[in-house]
């Protein structure tokens, strides 16, 4: 069994900034891509930024520039550093990793269990 644990959603102020964190633990042999993804009220969850393993990087036009992504490997920990935010900002925020329990294994999708990010002043 693999785990995703996330912290930081908070409420702030249009302009400010927060940083997400997504700690994966459990069985894992690797964890491949990792990622954040948002869901406002009313609305579709969208992808926000993803990172591969190598540190490749995706982002939604909606937040480049504003937000960063990275991941540490050695504590498979990832995080989303978002600054400049904006009342449109607000949802809540769902890390994924897929991952591996064992070198043959087949890699598979885990979802933390959403923080909440409200921008409002």
């Amino acid at each position: 069994q693999v785990q995703l644990v996330e912290s930081g959603g908070d409420l702030v102020q249009p302009g400010g900034s927060l940083r997400l964190s997504c700690t994966a633990s459990g069985s894992i042999f690797s964890i491949a891509g990792m990622g954040w993804y948002r869901q406002a009220p009313g609305k579709e969850r969208e992808l926000v930024a993803q990172i591969t393993s190598v540190g490749r990087l995706n982002y939604a036009d909606s937040v480049k520039g504003r937000f960063t992504i990275s991941r540490d490997n050695a504590k498979n920990t990832m995080y989303l550093q978002m600054n400049s935010l904006k009342p449109e900002d607000t949802a809540v925020y769902y890390c994924y990793a897929d991952a591996r329990t064992s070198a043959r294994g087949d890699y598979f999708r885990v979802w933390g269990q959403g923080t909440l990010v409200t921008v409002s002043s």
